[in-house]
């Protein structure tokens, strides 16, 4: 009997054995398999991880976001003047005292890094930021509209996201300029940015190559978000404009008094604001006054005798009120065209020009030229 035990035992073990072996055997067979498969497959990223094509939506909407309403009510805009360090950077020392001095005068709005703020020998960086800066130290007082145009519309897209996020009221965009574009990409540009909020369309030719015309403001006019459009074409398009009921700036110091006054303009954005805001406020908001207009005609005249923003940068040198830095390609006005500044200054009245110093001629050895910075 237990023989039979021992020889069952024996068979039980022998076949376990057997089974093992088996089942070892087919695992190699398999791991083999799947090794081989591995090294000669091409790996594939997991596919729920990658959708092709896939954008992240922008976003269009901010907190605390200004009315359009808002914007198309102001009238006088100062284009502000950025100043500079001598190593090039910018002064926002002298920056805070001059957009507090537009504050003081009236202005009800600064366009910060436009083309009289040199917007176009910006980093991208430094324009942002200082469209920050502005908001964050000036936003309650004054409105803050930031250039964030350019002739590349992904770069408008961009900065436009970024000076919206960092809290200005509104954008000012120009036409693509240089790679100029058919009406279609035109329109097609603008209505690239006009949803992220109040939008200001600049028409300025003389600069850009290529006129916006009339028929591409009326397509535009279908977004709420056009504020209007700051016009330098002339008075002939402003009335063309306000005939229809579209709001529009005045961009022309030397015609801005007719288009407020005779021409339905709401007011001006302007580059002689920098220099005597008070005067410029009370031609925006004082009803006609033609004298008030020809006495500030020499002025306008002399800050456009070379292009801007060179006169203004000359003028408010020699006031005191910014160091006497100019990044290139501007440089200060000849020597005779300073002398003729300070004599504008007397006849004026230096009381209504901004800064307490005395105005002086400066020489051309204290003027700083930075190409680099």
């Amino acid at each position: 009997m237990a023989h039979r035990a021992n020889s069952s035992s024996a068979m039980l073990l022998n076949f376990l054995n057997q089974t093992l072996f088996a089942t070892n055997l087919i695992t190699d067979i398999f791991a083999t398999i799947i090794t081989n498969t591995i090294r000669n497959a091409k790996w594939r990223p997991p596919q729920a991880a990658v959708i092709p094509n896939f954008h992240l939506p922008m976003r269009t909407s901010f907190e605390n976001k200004t009315a359009t309403e808002d914007i198309k009510s102001l009238r006088l805009i100062t284009a502000i003047k950025t100043p500079y360090l001598p190593d090039g950077r910018f002064d926002l020392e002298a920056y805070d005292d001059l957009v507090s001095m537009q504050i003081a005068y009236g202005a009800e709005a600064v366009i910060v890094g436009g083309t009289t703020g040199e917007g176009q020998l910006m980093s991208w960086d430094e324009h942002i930021m200082l469209i920050g800066h502005t908001v964050n130290y000036f936003g309650g007082s004054v409105k803050v509209i930031g250039n964030t145009g350019s002739n590349s519309t992904r770069e408008a897209i961009h900065a436009t996201e970024q000076g919206f996020a960092v809290g200005m009221h509104a954008a000012l965009h120009i036409n693509p300029y240089y790679g100029k574009t058919s009406l279609e990409g035109m329109v097609s540009h603008f209505e690239s940015v006009l949803s992220m909020g109040p939008t200001i369309i600049y028409n300025v030719p003389s600069r850009t190559g290529q006129d916006i015309p009339p028929r591409a403001i009326r397509t535009l006019t279908q977004s709420a978000n056009l504020a209007g459009v700051k016009e330098c074409v002339g008075n002939d398009r402003v009335k063309h404009y306000t005939e229809n009921g579209i709001v529009v700036w005045s961009g022309n110091d030397d015609e801005c008094h007719d288009a407020r006054w005779s021409h339905g303009a709401t007011g001006v954005m302007s580059v002689t604001s920098n220099v005597v805001p008070g005067l410029m406020r009370k031609l925006m908001f004082g009803g006609k006054n033609p004298s008030l207009h020809a006495k500030l005609m020499p002025l306008i005249e002399w800050l456009f005798h070379e292009p801007n923003p060179i006169g203004l940068n000359t003028a408010l040198a020699q006031l005191g009120v910014i160091r006497p830095v100019f990044r290139l390609p501007y440089v200060p006005l000849p020597l005779a065209k300073r002398v003729e500044f300070v004599n504008l200054v007397k006849e004026i009245g230096r009381e209504n020009f901004v800064g307490e110093k005395d105005v002086r001629v400066l020489d051309d050895d204290d003027f700083i030229l930075v190409g680099r910075y």
